[in-house]
């Protein structure tokens, strides 16, 4: 199955909500392991994004994933999530 990643891919033709709403969606990608393996980390990481940019809908499942995190997951997300924003 293909996988939309915008690491690799961030000239894609999308922008402000819409953006934001596919960082959502590779957020409950990696959460639920829909097309790839589960990855809790990953999952925080483009669900921070997508809220940073405006989808409440994700800040309200970052809130949820975060629960069932460890600290250590935790700031590793936060870490990317920072470090994605600093590149992009």
């Amino acid at each position: 199955m293909a996988r939309f990643d915008l690491d690799t891919n961030s000239n894609a033709p999308i922008s402000g909500e819409s953006r934001a709403e596919v960082f959502c969606e590779m957020g409950l990608m990696y959460a639920t392991g829909r097309g790839c393996d589960i990855d809790l980390v990953s999952a925080h990481k483009w669900l921070n994004i997508a809220a940073i940019r405006g989808c409440e809908r994700a800040a309200l499942l970052r809130t949820e994933l975060a629960s069932s995190m460890s600290k250590m997951e935790l700031a590793s997300a936060l870490r990317a999530a920072r470090e994605w924003m600093t590149r992009h």
